[in-house]
């Protein structure tokens, strides 16, 4: 009887090992599949209420390809007659609400992501902080179109000038 129940515990031992090992090979595994932020990062500047896809795809692609976390930035005007770091809960929350929408689509292609707010007069403002306090290699820019949310021309060439790195901008198809 004895030589049974030592039979019978052994074998729970063996089953209760091996499914710890592959408890444990798993979630190594899963571990794995979103990558450790990188030393590259790539910068996503962007303004108003809605995001571009075609430019977050577009990001989201090259820092997948790089390796890259992808640093979205949402772009804060404050208004001239109020001091620069007065509280702004209308654009806070908007912001939050696409920041989270940006890591929840960079989580499913697997990209690290280290969201920001910066805030600014007008977006040219914004953007000469975001590039005094970001380190980068990479910027995807969102153009804008048909008085969507974006840069405008004239943003952009500012960045053009400013701004070091590489920078990418990008306009959607129109219609889209």
């Amino acid at each position: 009887m004895n030589d049974v129940r030592t039979m019978i515990a052994a074998l729970l031992l063996a089953a209760l090992a091996a499914g710890a090992a592959a408890w444990r090979v798993r979630g190594s595994r899963a571990r794995r599949a979103l990558p450790a932020p990188g030393p590259h990062r790539l910068l996503f500047p962007f303004v108003g209420q809605a995001l571009s896809k075609p430019a977050l795809e577009a990001a989201l692609r090259l820092a997948r390809a790089e390796g890259a976390t992808l640093v979205p930035v949402y772009l804060a005007q404050v208004p001239r007659h109020l001091p620069l770091d007065t509280p702004l809960p209308r654009q806070s929350e908007r912001a939050l609400t696409l920041l989270e929408a940006v890591e929840q689509r960079a989580h499913t292609c697997g990209v690290p992501v280290d969201a920001r707010i910066e805030r600014g007069r007008d977006p040219r403002h914004a953007l000469r902080e975001m590039l005094d306090h970001e380190r980068y290699d990479r910027i995807v820019l969102p153009a804008a179109t048909n008085g969507d949310d974006g840069f405008t021309p004239d943003q952009t060439a500012w960045l053009l000038e400013h701004a070091g790195g590489e920078i990418v901008v990008l306009r959607p198809q129109r219609g889209r």
